[in-house]
C-alpha cells in the first residue's frame, strides 16, 4: 500500500507560499457569520507513490497560522485608519445649533473588526462554483482506502494518487461528489465515497471612492458586498450609503442601498463578490438632519430629488408617542438668496409629510405639551395623590367622596405597622421609646378650616385661589364650600403640620405618669391647664414629691436643641480663634522651650476637642423648670399652663438620694438629710486641691440651677443653700488662670446656665466628664 504525508516540507511550502499575501490587509466578520482571509498562496497539491490507502497531512493550521500573523501585523493600521471623521455639514451644524449627531448607519461601521480570518466549519452553498484555491476533504473505502485533502490548482484540477487528474473548476460545489465519485469509479469498483470542503479559496476584491479605507482587499470567496464593505469600515463622512457599486468586466453589476439594508433588513441588492470585482462608493447626494422628538436622530443621506419627510422618518423609525404632530419646523439653507437660511412651521399631517427635503435641511419635531386638557388633581393630605378625568358638573365632593379618603398612607403605615415598631419621629424626650409616646399618633391631623383649589386662567395665564372650607364639604355639601371644578383644577388638603391652626382646634394628646392615682395618656383640649391634667389622673399619690415634678414639652425641647448647637458652634470657633492666639505665642519661645509649650498646648487642644465633642451628643431633653418653692406641698400651685399635644408631666416619688459631681474626692449619692446645706455634703464628698469653690453650682431636682454667679452670692451663701432630695451639687475644677485657654474654660464652665436653659440633667454631667 502506498501511505502519502505532507510533513515539515510541505508546512514550509505552505509558509512560504502565505508569506507575500501579508502585503494585503486581513479581515474578519463576526457580523454576517461569513470570513474571509488575505491571500494564502497555492499549496501545491501533494505528490507520493501510488499505496492502496491514500492520505496527506493537514496544511489548514499552518495556512490559519500565517494568515493571524498578517492579521496582527495589519491590526493596528486598520484601527488608527478608522478614526471618526466629521463632515462640513455635521461642524455647521454642530457649530450653529449645538447639537453633535452622527450620519445614519455610521455606527454600523464603527466596530468594524480588523481582521478577517479563513473560512472554516461553514456551510458551502451547493451552487457556489469551484475554482482554485478550494480545498476538498475526500474520504472512501472499500476496494481502496481514501484519506486525502486535495486543493485545486490554478488549472481547476486536483491529483489523487493512483487516480490521476480530476478537473472541477466551475464545478458546483453540490455536483463534486458525483465528479469525484465517477472518476473513482473508473478504476474501482465498490467504493464509499465522501466530499466534504475545507478551507475555500480566497479572492481579491478593491473598494475605491469615499471609503474609510480605500484599497485592496482578500477576502473569502463566499464574501458579498456588504462583507466587503464592513471590511473596508464603511463609506467615510462625505461617502454614500445609499449608491454603493459593484463594477464588474467595465460595467455596473449591482448598486446596494444600505439604507434598506441597516432600516430593514433588506439584502436583495446584497451580491456574493467574484475575483477582481470593484466596490465603488460615490459621493454622498446631500444631508438633512433629524433632530428633536425622533426615534433615531440623526443626519440622513438624500437618496434622489423624490425624498420625503415620511420615507426618512421611516428610516428613523418613525415618531416616538411623546412628537407632536401639529408642530415641525424646518430650517432651509438658501444660498442664492440674501438671507441664506429661513424657517418654515407646520404640521406633520399627511401633507406634511409629503414635503420634499433638500441638500442642508434641518428637520426639528418637538415633544407634546404634558398638559391635560380633561383632567383635575387631588393632592395633600390625602389617601394618594391623583389625577381624575373632569365631568361637567364635578365638584369637590366627586374627588373626596369620604373622610376615609383623608387617611394618608403614612397613617394607614403607623396603624400597620403599631403591633411591631412605632413612630419615633415626634416624641425624643426621655421616654421616647416607650408605647405611651405612640398613643394619638396614628392619624396625621386634618385642616378642616382650609382647603383651596389653584386655577389657572389660560387667557392670561394666571393663577388664582379659591379657598374653602373642607369640613363644610362633608357637612353641608350644597354649600358654597363644595366648589364646582373646571379642567386643569388642582385641590390641596393641608394637614395641620402643613398650616398651624390655632390652639383651641388642635388635638391634644398628653401623658401623666409617676406618682399620680391613674398614670395615663388622656385627650385634653388646648384650653385645659397642668391642674386639669393632673386631675383627670386622679390627682396625686401620698408619696408624690412636687418639687420634683418635671413637665416636658416637645416644641421646647426642638427649640433647646437648636440653641444648643448654636452654643456647641459659638465654643468650635472660640476654639479654633484660642489655637491661633496660642500658635502666635508659641513663636516667643525658642529651642526646647517652645517644643514643652507646644507640647503642652496641643494636650489642651486635644482635651478641648473631646470635651466639645461629647458636649455636641448632648440632647436637650424639653424640661420646662416649674420655679416651685422647695418648702410648697400643694399641687394646686402648679402654674396655670396651657397644655400642647404631647407634653408629658411625670410626678417623682420623693428620693432619698443627694448627688455629688465634680472635683470631689468621691462622686456619690449622698444620703439627704432634712436642713442640711450645701457646705455639708462638700465636707462629706471631699473637695480636692484643684476645686473650683467660687463657681459651685447646685442642679434641683425642679430643673432650675442655682449658683453663686447667678445668685450674686459669695461661697459662703451658697453654702448655706438648703438641699432638696434628688438635688445635685455640681464642683467645677479650677483652671489655670493665667493659660491663654482661661477665657475658653471660663465658658465652658459656665454649665449653669446652659444646664438651666436646655433642660438637660444630671446624666449630662457624667456624659461631659467620661
Amino acid at each position: 500500500m502506498f501511505n502519502i504525508k505532507i510533513g515539515f516540507a510541505t508546512v514550509a511550502m505552505a509558509v512560504a507560499a502565505i508569506a507575500p499575501a501579508q502585503e494585503k490587509t486581513d479581515f474578519k466578520s463576526d457580523l454576517f457569520g461569513q470570513e474571509a482571509q488575505a491571500s494564502v498562496g497555492e499549496l501545491a497539491p501533494a505528490q507520493a507513490p501510488h499505496k492502496v490507502t491514500i492520505t496527506n497531512g493537514s496544511t489548514s493550521d499552518a495556512a490559519a497560522a500565517g494568515a493571524g500573523a498578517a492579521g496582527a501585523a495589519q491590526g493596528a493600521a486598520s484601527r488608527e485608519a478608522n478614526n471618526v471623521v466629521q463632515s462640513e455639514f455635521q461642524k455647521f451644524l454642530a457649530e450653529n445649533t449645538g447639537r453633535s449627531l452622527p450620519i445614519f448607519g455610521s455606527e454600523f461601521f464603527a466596530n468594524a473588526p480588523s481582521t478577517f480570518a479563513p473560512v472554516a466549519n461553514t456551510p458551502v452553498p451547493s451552487d457556489y462554483q469551484l475554482g482554485p484555491g478550494d480545498q476538498l476533504l475526500i474520504r472512501g473505502w472499500g476496494t481502496i482506502d481514501i484519506d486525502y485533502r486535495a486543493t485545486i490548482d490554478r488549472n481547476g484540477s486536483i491529483s489523487l494518487p493512483t487516480l490521476g487528474t480530476i478537473s472541477l473548476a466551475g464545478v458546483r460545489a453540490g455536483q463534486a461528489e458525483s465528479v469525484i465519485r465517477g472518476a473513482v469509479g473508473k478504476l474501482y469498483k465498490g467504493v464509499t465515497l465522501s466530499v466534504t470542503f475545507g478551507q475555500l479559496r480566497a479572492i481579491t476584491v478593491y473598494v475605491v471612492g469615499q471609503a474609510q479605507r480605500p484599497g485592496t482587499y482578500t477576502v473569502s470567496s463566499l464574501s458579498t458586498l456588504v462583507t466587503a464593505l464592513f471590511a473596508s469600515g464603511g463609506p467615510n463622512a462625505n461617502g454614500s450609503m445609499r449608491h454603493v457599486q459593484v463594477k464588474r468586466g467595465g460595467t455596473v453589476a449591482a448598486e446596494l442601498d444600505l439604507y434598506s439594508f441597516i432600516a430593514r433588513g433588506d439584502k436583495s441588492a446584497d451580491i456574493k463578490l467574484l475575483d477582481g470585482d470593484t466596490i465603488y462608493i460615490p459621493p454622498a447626494g446631500g444631508f438633512v438632519a433629524l433632530v428633536g422628538k425622533v426615534n433615531s436622530p440623526a443626519i440622513y443621506e438624500l437618496k434622489d430629488g423624490k425624498d420625503t419627510i415620511e420615507s426618512l422618518l421611516n428610516f428613523a423609525g418613525g415618531l416616538p408617542v411623546v412628537a407632536d404632530p401639529r408642530r415641525a419646523f424646518l430650517e432651509r439653507i438658501n444660498a442664492e438668496k440674501n438671507h441664506p437660511r429661513s424657517v418654515e412651521e407646520f404640521a406633520l399631517d399627511a401633507q406634511g409629510l409629503k414635503r420634499p427635503l433638500k441638500n442642508g435641511d434641518v428637520l426639528n419635531i418637538i415633544s407634546i405639551t404634558p398638559d391635560f386638557s380633561n383632567a383635575v388633581v387631588l393632592r395633600g393630605n390625602v389617601d394618594q395623590p391623583v389625577r381624575a378625568p373632569f365631568k361637567p358638573g364635578m365638584r369637590v365632593s366627586d374627588l373626596i367622596p369620604s373622610r376615609e379618603y383623608l387617611i394618608t398612607r403614612g397613617s394607614v403605615k403607623r396603624q400597620n405597622s403599631a403591633i411591631v415598631t412605632g413612630d419615633n419621629d415626634r416624641a425624643t424626650n426621655e421616654a421616647e421609646g416607650s408605647i405611651a409616646g405612640r398613643i394619638g399618633g396614628l392619624i396625621d391631623p386634618i385642616n378642616w378650616d382650609y382647603a383651596v383649589v389653584e386655577r389657572v386662567n389660560r387667557s392670561d395665564v394666571s393663577v388664582s385661589l379659591l379657598p374653602f372650607n373642607l369640613g363644610n364639604v362633608f357637612s353641608n355639601p350644597a354649600g358654597a364650600d363644595n366648589i364646582l371644578l373646571q379642567p386643569g383644577d388642582t385641590v390641596t388638603i393641608f394637614s395641620q403640620a402643613d398650616v398651624a391652626v390655632p390652639l383651641d382646634k388642635r388635638r391634644v394628646f398628653v401623658r401623666v405618669e409617676g406618682e399620680v392615682k391613674v398614670p395615663g395618656v388622656y385627650q385634653m383640649t388646648a384650653n385645659d391647664t397642668v391642674q386639669t391634667m393632673l386631675a383627670k389622673a386622679g390627682g396625686a399619690t401620698s408619696n408624690a414629691y412636687l418639687f420634683g415634678t418635671a413637665f416636658y414639652r416637645e416644641t421646647a425641647r426642638r427649640e433647646q436643641q437648636a440653641n444648643l448647637e448654636k452654643v456647641a458652634d459659638k465654643l468650635e470657633n472660640q476654639l479654633r480663634s484660642e489655637q491661633v492666639k496660642g500658635a502666635a505665642n508659641v513663636r516667643e519661645f525658642s529651642g526646647s522651650d517652645a517644643a514643652v509649650v507646644q507640647a503642652q498646648r496641643q494636650m489642651q487642644v486635644d482635651a478641648a476637642k473631646e470635651s466639645l465633642n461629647r458636649f455636641r451628643h448632648l440632647k436637650a431633653t424639653g424640661r420646662i423648670a416649674l420655679s416651685l418653692d422647695p418648702n410648697e406641698r400643694s399641687f394646686s400651685r402648679l402654674p396655670q399652663l396651657k397644655l400642647e399635644n404631647g407634653d408629658r408631666l411625670v410626678v417623682p416619688a420623693k428620693p432619698a438620694f443627694v448627688n455629688v459631681f465634680g472635683a470631689v474626692n468621691l462622686e456619690s449619692s449622698l444620703l439627704w438629710r432634712p436642713n442640711s446645706r450645701v457646705s455639708d455634703y462638700l465636707k462629706s464628698a471631699g473637695l480636692t486641691p484643684d476645686a473650683d469653690v467660687d463657681n459651685v453650682f447646685v442642679m434641683r431636682a425642679d430643673g432650675s440651677v442655682v449658683s453663686a454667679e447667678s445668685k450674686g452670692w459669695f461661697f459662703g451663701s451658697i453654702g448655706g443653700l438648703e438641699v432638696m432630695p434628688g438635688d445635685s451639687v455640681v464642683i467645677p475644677q479650677k483652671f489655670d488662670r493665667e493659660s491663654r485657654w482661661t477665657a475658653f474654660t471660663r465658658n465652658t464652665r459656665e454649665w449653669a446656665q446652659i444646664f438651666a436653659n436646655f433642660g438637660l440633667g444630671a446624666a449630662a454631667i457624667k456624659t461631659l466628664r467620661n
